[in-house]
Protein backbone atom coordinates (compact mmCIF):
# COMPACT_ATOMS: atom_id res chain seq x y z
CA UNK A 1 0.00 0.00 0.00
CA UNK A 2 2.66 2.26 0.28
CA UNK A 3 4.26 1.82 -3.02
CA UNK A 4 0.99 2.66 -3.82
CA UNK A 5 0.66 5.66 -2.73
CA UNK A 6 3.92 7.11 -3.51
CA UNK A 7 3.27 5.92 -6.98
CA UNK A 8 0.05 7.97 -6.93
CA UNK A 9 1.23 11.03 -5.32
CA UNK A 10 4.36 10.80 -8.07
CA UNK A 11 1.54 10.19 -11.00
CA UNK A 12 -0.73 13.41 -9.80
CA UNK A 13 2.79 15.49 -9.60
CA UNK A 14 3.26 14.77 -13.01
CA UNK A 15 0.14 15.27 -13.79
CA UNK A 16 0.15 19.22 -12.48
CA UNK A 17 3.64 19.51 -14.10
CA UNK A 18 1.83 19.25 -17.43
CA UNK A 19 -0.98 21.46 -16.78
CA UNK A 20 -0.69 25.59 -17.80
CA UNK A 21 0.11 27.88 -14.79
CA UNK A 22 -2.53 30.47 -15.25
CA UNK A 23 -0.66 32.50 -12.22
CA UNK A 24 1.86 33.22 -14.82
CA UNK A 25 -0.39 34.43 -17.76
CA UNK A 26 -0.33 38.26 -17.92
CA UNK A 27 -3.85 39.68 -17.48
CA UNK A 28 -3.70 41.75 -20.70
CA UNK A 29 -6.45 43.13 -22.72
CA UNK A 30 -8.95 44.50 -20.28
CA UNK A 31 -12.92 43.52 -19.61
CA UNK A 32 -13.82 40.27 -22.30
CA UNK A 33 -16.02 37.98 -20.38
CA UNK A 34 -16.33 35.80 -23.64
CA UNK A 35 -12.91 35.82 -24.69
CA UNK A 36 -12.31 32.54 -22.71
CA UNK A 37 -14.03 31.18 -25.50
CA UNK A 38 -10.68 30.15 -27.60
CA UNK A 39 -10.23 27.85 -25.05
CA UNK A 40 -12.74 25.62 -26.47
CA UNK A 41 -9.90 24.33 -28.38
CA UNK A 42 -8.95 22.09 -25.81
CA UNK A 43 -12.74 20.10 -26.45
CA UNK A 44 -12.60 20.16 -30.21
CA UNK A 45 -9.12 20.89 -31.51
CA UNK A 46 -6.34 19.68 -29.44
CA UNK A 47 -3.57 20.79 -32.09
CA UNK A 48 -4.86 23.38 -33.79
CA UNK A 49 -2.93 24.06 -37.50
CA UNK A 50 -2.07 27.17 -39.01
CA UNK A 51 -4.92 26.86 -42.23
CA UNK A 52 -8.15 25.29 -41.46
CA UNK A 53 -11.39 25.90 -42.85
CA UNK A 54 -14.91 26.52 -40.73
CA UNK A 55 -17.83 24.75 -40.93
CA UNK A 56 -20.05 25.83 -44.30
CA UNK A 57 -17.52 26.94 -46.02
CA UNK A 58 -18.33 24.31 -48.87
CA UNK A 59 -21.98 25.23 -48.64
CA UNK A 60 -22.12 29.14 -49.08
CA UNK A 61 -21.16 32.25 -50.93
CA UNK A 62 -19.32 33.90 -51.21
CA UNK A 63 -16.28 32.00 -50.14
CA UNK A 64 -12.92 33.96 -48.60
CA UNK A 65 -9.76 33.15 -48.19
CA UNK A 66 -7.68 35.63 -45.07
CA UNK A 67 -4.63 35.10 -44.60
CA UNK A 68 -2.04 37.06 -42.44
CA UNK A 69 1.57 36.64 -40.10
CA UNK A 70 1.72 37.50 -36.95
CA UNK A 71 4.39 39.78 -35.36
CA UNK A 72 6.28 40.01 -32.21
CA UNK A 73 5.41 43.50 -30.43
CA UNK A 74 8.49 44.86 -32.78
CA UNK A 75 6.36 44.09 -36.22
CA UNK A 76 9.01 42.52 -37.76
CA UNK A 77 10.07 39.33 -35.59
CA UNK A 78 7.31 36.38 -36.65
CA UNK A 79 5.19 34.89 -33.58
CA UNK A 80 5.43 31.05 -32.74
CA UNK A 81 2.79 28.93 -30.78
CA UNK A 82 -0.37 32.07 -31.01
CA UNK A 83 -3.55 30.71 -31.23
CA UNK A 84 -6.12 32.66 -32.72
CA UNK A 85 -10.03 32.05 -32.16
CA UNK A 86 -12.39 33.60 -35.54
CA UNK A 87 -16.04 33.00 -35.20
CA UNK A 88 -18.91 34.96 -36.85
CA UNK A 89 -22.83 34.76 -37.61
CA UNK A 90 -24.17 33.07 -41.21
CA UNK A 91 -25.57 34.48 -44.06
CA UNK A 92 -28.69 35.53 -41.89
CA UNK A 93 -26.71 37.61 -39.34
CA UNK A 94 -27.41 34.96 -36.93
CA UNK A 95 -25.15 33.38 -34.44
CA UNK A 96 -26.92 30.12 -35.45
CA UNK A 97 -25.30 26.81 -33.06
CA UNK A 98 -25.28 23.40 -34.32
CA UNK A 99 -27.80 20.37 -33.55
CA UNK A 100 -25.17 19.23 -30.79
CA UNK A 101 -23.46 22.74 -29.48
CA UNK A 102 -20.04 22.52 -27.69
CA UNK A 103 -19.46 25.33 -24.91
CA UNK A 104 -19.39 28.59 -26.20
CA UNK A 105 -21.06 27.36 -29.47
CA UNK A 106 -24.12 27.88 -28.12
CA UNK A 107 -23.76 32.10 -27.92
CA UNK A 108 -20.85 32.08 -30.54
CA UNK A 109 -22.25 29.89 -33.05
CA UNK A 110 -20.90 26.98 -34.97
CA UNK A 111 -19.19 28.92 -37.92
CA UNK A 112 -15.54 29.02 -35.79
CA UNK A 113 -12.05 27.90 -35.83
CA UNK A 114 -8.63 27.81 -33.85
CA UNK A 115 -5.33 28.35 -35.40
CA UNK A 116 -2.38 28.23 -34.21
CA UNK A 117 0.96 29.80 -35.70
CA UNK A 118 4.36 28.11 -36.72
CA UNK A 119 7.84 29.52 -36.44
CA UNK A 120 6.85 31.80 -39.59
CA UNK A 121 4.12 33.22 -37.91
CA UNK A 122 1.43 32.54 -40.54
CA UNK A 123 -1.90 31.86 -40.75
CA UNK A 124 -4.74 31.20 -43.41
CA UNK A 125 -8.16 29.96 -43.00
CA UNK A 126 -11.14 29.49 -45.64
CA UNK A 127 -14.80 30.93 -45.07
CA UNK A 128 -17.58 32.72 -46.23
CA UNK A 129 -18.23 36.20 -46.13
CA UNK A 130 -21.39 36.81 -43.20
CA UNK A 131 -24.35 38.91 -43.23
CA UNK A 132 -24.59 42.05 -40.89
CA UNK A 133 -26.90 41.65 -37.84
CA UNK A 134 -30.74 41.73 -38.86
CA UNK A 135 -30.90 45.36 -37.91
CA UNK A 136 -27.62 46.19 -39.85
CA UNK A 137 -26.43 48.13 -36.86
CA UNK A 138 -23.05 46.36 -37.03
CA UNK A 139 -21.12 45.84 -40.22
CA UNK A 140 -20.06 42.39 -41.51
CA UNK A 141 -17.13 41.16 -39.17
CA UNK A 142 -15.66 38.08 -38.56
CA UNK A 143 -14.36 38.27 -34.71
CA UNK A 144 -10.49 37.03 -33.40
CA UNK A 145 -9.04 36.76 -30.24
CA UNK A 146 -5.93 35.82 -29.39
CA UNK A 147 -3.62 33.80 -26.81
CA UNK A 148 0.10 34.32 -26.53
CA UNK A 149 1.67 31.53 -24.46
CA UNK A 150 2.11 33.93 -21.49
CA UNK A 151 -1.41 36.05 -21.51
CA UNK A 152 -4.71 35.15 -21.09
CA UNK A 153 -7.13 35.49 -24.36
CA UNK A 154 -7.70 38.61 -25.44
CA UNK A 155 -9.41 40.28 -28.33
CA UNK A 156 -8.24 42.01 -31.66
CA UNK A 157 -10.36 44.40 -33.82
CA UNK A 158 -12.65 42.45 -35.62
CA UNK A 159 -11.92 41.84 -39.16
CA UNK A 160 -14.52 44.45 -41.53
CA UNK A 161 -14.63 44.26 -45.30
CA UNK A 162 -13.77 47.39 -47.21
CA UNK A 163 -16.65 47.36 -49.37
CA UNK A 164 -19.24 47.01 -47.23
CA UNK A 165 -21.53 49.66 -47.34
CA UNK A 166 -22.57 49.40 -43.99
CA UNK A 167 -18.95 50.45 -42.59
CA UNK A 168 -19.42 54.09 -42.39
CA UNK A 169 -16.70 56.54 -42.13
CA UNK A 170 -18.04 57.34 -38.36
CA UNK A 171 -17.58 54.02 -37.65
CA UNK A 172 -13.99 53.59 -38.90
CA UNK A 173 -13.20 56.31 -36.85
CA UNK A 174 -13.94 54.50 -33.89
CA UNK A 175 -11.62 51.60 -34.19
CA UNK A 176 -9.35 50.86 -31.65
CA UNK A 177 -7.03 49.28 -34.12
CA UNK A 178 -6.06 46.61 -31.67
CA UNK A 179 -3.33 44.81 -32.84
CA UNK A 180 -3.86 46.85 -35.65
CA UNK A 181 -6.05 47.75 -38.27
CA UNK A 182 -9.12 45.14 -39.40
CA UNK A 183 -10.36 46.82 -42.24
CA UNK A 184 -9.59 44.54 -45.36
CA UNK A 185 -9.92 44.32 -49.34
CA UNK A 186 -10.92 41.31 -51.01
CA UNK A 187 -9.91 40.46 -53.99
CA UNK A 188 -10.30 37.82 -56.29
CA UNK A 189 -7.22 35.09 -56.35
CA UNK A 190 -7.46 31.89 -57.83
CA UNK A 191 -10.77 31.90 -58.24
CA UNK A 192 -11.66 32.99 -54.45
CA UNK A 193 -11.90 35.93 -52.62
CA UNK A 194 -8.99 36.64 -50.60
CA UNK A 195 -7.62 39.15 -47.94
CA UNK A 196 -4.34 39.48 -46.78
CA UNK A 197 -3.87 41.32 -42.54
CA UNK A 198 -0.70 40.79 -40.48
CA UNK A 199 -1.44 40.83 -36.45
CA UNK A 200 0.96 42.45 -34.22
CA UNK A 201 1.09 41.31 -30.64
CA UNK A 202 0.09 43.82 -28.24
CA UNK A 203 -0.11 46.84 -30.42
CA UNK A 204 -3.03 48.88 -28.63
CA UNK A 205 -3.73 46.35 -26.30
CA UNK A 206 -4.48 47.59 -22.94
CA UNK A 207 -2.13 46.92 -19.78
CA UNK A 208 0.46 44.85 -22.52
CA UNK A 209 3.66 46.85 -21.41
Amino acid sequence: MKNLGIILLAFINLLCKGQPDSKAERNVGGTCQDCVALLDFRLLTPNPKSVDSLPGFEENEPQIKITGTVFQRDGKTPADNVLLYVYHVDRNGIYQPSDAPVGWEKKHGQYRSWLKTGENGKFAFYTFRPAPYPEAREPEHIHIYVKEPNTIPYYIDSYLFESDPTLTEEKKQSLKNRGGSGIVRLEMKNGIWTANRDLILGLNIPDYE
